[in-house]
């Protein structure tokens, strides 16, 4: 199979997963979940980017990527759509013109090349996800929209710290390599102990916390050794994470709206 993609497979595939990703918007709370949720899909872009560049096929990258593209269009939209403030609509705004090169080059094949420009862009679109999410938590008026985002995040971190074992792994040269995985990790620890603290949790949001404690336990590992790890267990492990963040982001915005 030739390593990228065509523009037709890319046009096929973000229109079924349009049905599979579309969201309706419904409160505040729905809102800071589904704008969090876009910091995520940046990193994660980029995990796969890498895992397609090296050859690694495992948890089928491919076509991961193509449906979290789609996932990030279709919830640009989505919250646009929602959407009333003035300034919120900017923030928006900013993401939609970021977006437009970084999907151009997600859809020509993987080049170690590109890389380097291709993670400065999705910075970039990190940093004006995040504003919009901070937006929305603001405008919800209601502590819980803080703690929504803290957890919403920790999604995010997972796959950051994914992304950038996975382009160093590839042979991206990043001086900042180093701080990035530091902040990333340091970050996520210190919002994992604010959200155990949280009034909020319930017996299953605690649950889900302890899991996601024990899979970060493996990054400190990894920060601290010497030794390789290879890009599945990466890949793995960070999934492990998102999957439990993302259930108990979820649970905390149900527990939100009510």
């Amino acid at each position: 199979m030739k390593n990228h993609f065509s523009l037709k497979y890319f046009t096929t595939a973000v229109l079924l997963s349009s049905v599979l990703w579309s969201v309706e918007i419904k409160g505040d709370a729905e809102a800071v979940n589904i704008a969090g949720k876009q910091r995520m899909f940046t990193q994660r872009l980029l995990k796969d980017y890498a895992m397609i560049g090296m050859g690694n096929t495992f948890g089928d990258p491919k076509k991961d990527l193509t449906e979290t593209a789609a996932a990030f269009e279709d919830h640009l939209a989505s919250l646009k759509s929602y959407a009333k403030d003035a300034e919120i609509l900017k923030s928006i705004d900013e993401s939609e013109t970021l977006w437009k090169p970084i999907k151009n080059t997600l859809l020509k094949a993987p080049d170690i090349k590109e890389a380097g420009k291709l993670q400065e862009d999705l910075e970039a679109l990190l940093k004006a996800s995040d504003k919009t999410t901070k937006l929305f938590a603001r405008a919800s008026g209601k502590n819980s929209g803080k703690i929504i985002d803290i957890a919403g995040r920790q999604r995010m971190l997972s796959q950051r710290m994914a992304s950038l074992y996975m382009l160093k792994v590839w042979g991206i040269k990043d001086p900042q390599f180093k701080n990035k995985l530091n902040n990333a990790m340091e970050l996520f620890n210190t919002s994992l102990e604010t959200l155990e603290k949280s009034k909020m949790n319930t017996e299953e949001i605690n649950a889900l916390l302890s899991k996601t404690k024990r899979s970060f336990i493996f990054f400190e590992m990894m920060n601290r050794s010497k030794s390789k790890f290879i890009p599945t267990l990466i890949y793995k492990k960070s999934d492990d994470m998102l999957k439990n963040m993302n259930s108990a982001t979820q649970l905390y915005t149900h527990i939100s709206s009510k």
